[in-house]
């Protein structure tokens, strides 16, 4: 595979679509599981559709407190390091959440369907809806730059996490 320059993964992020997202979020607490399905149509032939499936798995924020995270923030500002780190300190109330995502090859498959893109997704969505597991992504995306599109979803994942998680932590005293 080519590297990707910044003009394909811009687009990428631009043209992914995440169809349906897990109705579960990122547990606060403990390891979350994801199951994607991620849709795209290989450049080279029409009428067809590849679905990749797999499993992600989502660990439980950490929380950066300022006097903890001076060289991963401030790597390459010089002189300025010890003065942002400083400013951090004393403005003590800032925390950052760390979310770490696993792809599990283990669970992963690839295979091209002769369908097109709408029978595929409409037929996926179904299934997602009867099968009632709330843990369950449908993405559609971009086949030379599909794990960008991975990427996309796990940072809506992530946003739309963010405030329960940080609910939790300040009623459990940790932030």
């Amino acid at each position: 595979m080519a590297t990707l320059s910044f003009d394909d993964i811009a687009y990428a992020m631009e043209n992914t679509v995440v169809l349906h997202e897990p109705d579960r979020l990122i547990d606060t607490f403990g390891t979350t599981n994801f199951q994607f399905h991620l849709l795209t149509e290989p450049m080279d032939s029409a009428g067809k559709v590849r679905v990749r499936e797999g499993r992600m798995e989502a660990e439980r924020p950490r929380i950066l407190k300022p006097e903890g995270y001076e060289e991963l923030l401030f790597e390459g500002f010089g002189e300025q390091a010890s003065v942002f780190a400083e400013w951090f300190r004393r403005n003590g109330n800032l925390h950052f959440f760390k979310y770490g995502f696993n792809f599990a090859k283990r669970g992963f498959t690839e295979e091209i369907v002769h369908e097109s893109l709408e029978a595929v997704r409409d037929r996926l969505l179904e299934d997602i809806r009867v099968s009632g597991s709330p843990s369950r992504a449908l993405i559609c995306g971009i086949d030379d730059s599909w794990e960008v599109s991975l990427i996309k979803f796990t940072m809506e994942m992530i946003g739309r996490s963010l405030q329960i998680n940080a609910f939790d932590l300040k009623r459990r005293g940790l932030l």
